[in-house]
């Protein structure tokens, strides 16, 4: 059986882990009805074997800051940005942040924008949580990833990268691979990883919506 516990981490870092789960909770919609926010926290930590020497980390569509703020919990020697458009959930993690002390940057913009602005291709490391299928979440974090950065989504059993493989190369990645990372609230977690080894095109992203409306793996 694959071991799901959670790495040994100061206490310092368990009670900021805590405080941030309790800020979830008591902040509402951001989390789901039933779902226990510390176990989404824990399993925001099965990231921390995957980061490498990364120093530069973007999270993309963060939501209510996972697994970004964990990470920064976890690892205060990481650069860590924050990137959610929506403006009442950004609105948390700028409150969040502060009252945990944690020093992350916020970017209350959409990807497609900041992947075409002066953050292209400036970051070491790309992560998401349960953001899109493969071949749209893609084309939202590799535009992002400096040549030689890695892109780290946590998703659920059953994806099947093959289906994407062609947008991913599209967009200078490399090929997917699934690793498992289960943990309490995911048993069956997998981390895809995708490497970059080329530039994406200067195409990529594409406007607002347009890679949700139409996937590149779409014929």
């Amino acid at each position: 059986m694959t071991d799901v516990t959670p790495p040994d981490l100061p206490e310092a870092a368990r009670e900021l882990l805590d405080e941030y789960a309790r800020l979830l909770t008591g902040w509402p919609g951001l989390i789901g009805r039933g779902q226990p926010a510390a176990a989404l926290v824990e399993d925001c930590l099965t990231l921390l074997p995957h980061l490498g020497d990364a120093r530069g980390v973007v999270d993309v569509g963060s939501g209510g800051g996972m697994p970004g703020i964990p990470l920064a919990i976890a690892r205060p020697d990481l650069g860590v940005s924050l990137l959610e458009s929506d403006q009442r959930k950004a609105a948390f993690l700028h409150s969040a942040s502060a009252r945990l002390g944690v020093p992350v940057e916020v970017l209350a913009e959409r990807a497609e924008t900041v992947g075409r602005g002066d953050r292209r291709e400036s970051f070491d490391l790309a992560v998401c949580r349960a953001l899109a299928p493969l071949a749209v979440l893609a084309e939202l974090c590799l535009p992002l990833l400096r040549v030689g950065g890695t892109l780290l989504a946590m998703k659920g059993p059953g994806e099947d990268p093959e289906s994407a493989i062609a947008a991913v190369a599209e967009l200078g990645g490399g090929r997917p691979r699934l690793v498992p990372a289960p943990s309490a609230a995911r048993p069956g977690g997998v981390l895809v990883v995708v490497e970059k080894p080329r530039p994406t095109p200067a195409a990529y992203p594409r406007r607002p919506g347009v890679p949700a409306r139409r996937p590149l793996a779409a014929p």
